[in-house]
């Protein structure tokens, strides 16, 4: 299964009322939306036809969170039928937008795709859903700073061990789609300040020059999970409901449980 593959069954499974996307390029994977959007990339290129109502912002994802109200397309106040129609009763009176399904994508350097989690977290809840792209690069040379192949990851891997060491408080799943994997990650805790704390640490421990050590278990995608088995798995209506009626944060507990599970 590829990403796109995997970002239309996130979709479905997940029936997400708002989306954002980060890295838009073609717009094949914008394409997938049917829910409210909110897409920024600093040279849009796209070539697909759009069916949602979405927000294109031409900006690198730094300065577009540096915005006042960046997320200000989902306000959902703006237009109380707009949130009755989106299946969002709850928002009718505003308040500030919430994300529920994301899709990193923007610039492969480490230190850009670990902004834009941490910028992507503030926004979210637990029950949503954030997808980062190009965690399994397939070889070194996919894995550099300094692009000279075809296919390019840079070294964004590493947001995943950044995550798993810093944040156990999330679960993340890797997952095996081509061409170079991605991570789900659940559990998100906007008023979590880890990262923000150690973020200057963690850049000088991982950001290293080139040839990138790639550790084994990524090249061989040891612990990656198949995408069928995430979009199979029985706790997604459990974790939509939980969304629709923003369950506080204990109600994760038991769905990461279920999650966790999937890795074996």
């Amino acid at each position: 299964m590829n990403r796109h593959e995997l970002l239309r069954g996130l979709h479905r499974v997940y029936r997400p009322r708002n989306y954002l996307e980060i890295g838009v390029n073609d717009g094949r994977s914008l394409a997938l939306s049917r829910a409210a959007s909110v897409a920024v990339d600093p040279a849009f290129k796209v070539v697909t036809s759009i069916s949602c109502d979405v927000h294109l912002v031409q900006s690198t994802s730094d300065d577009f969170f540096a915005r006042k109200d960046p997320l200000v397309h989902l306000r959902r106040g703006r237009n109380p039928f707009r949130a009755l129609a989106r299946r969002d009763p709850l928002a009718v009176f505003g308040g500030d937008p919430t994300l529920e399904l994301s899709f990193i994508d923007g610039m492969h350097l480490f230190e850009y795709a670990l902004r834009d989690f941490m910028n992507v977290e503030r926004h979210s809840h637990w029950s949503s859903v954030i997808v980062l792209d190009d965690m399994l690069p397939r070889d070194v040379d996919e894995a550099a700073r300094d692009r000279h192949t075809k296919f390019w990851t840079g070294d964004v891997y590493k947001v995943v061990t950044v995550l798993r060491k810093y944040r156990p408080d999330l679960t993340v799943v890797e997952l095996d789609t081509e061409p170079t994997g991605v991570a789900v990650v659940f559990g998100a805790d906007p008023e979590n300040t880890v990262l923000k704390d150690n973020y200057d640490d963690i850049l000088k421990e991982y950001v290293t020059p080139d040839p990138q050590d790639v550790p084994e278990e990524v090249l061989l995608r040891k612990y990656a999970v198949q995408s069928e088995a995430l979009l199979g798995a029985d706790f997604w209506p459990a974790l939509v409901r939980a969304r629709n009626l923003r369950r506080p944060r204990r109600g994760f507990a038991p769905l990461r449980r279920q999650i966790a599970e999937l890795g074996g």
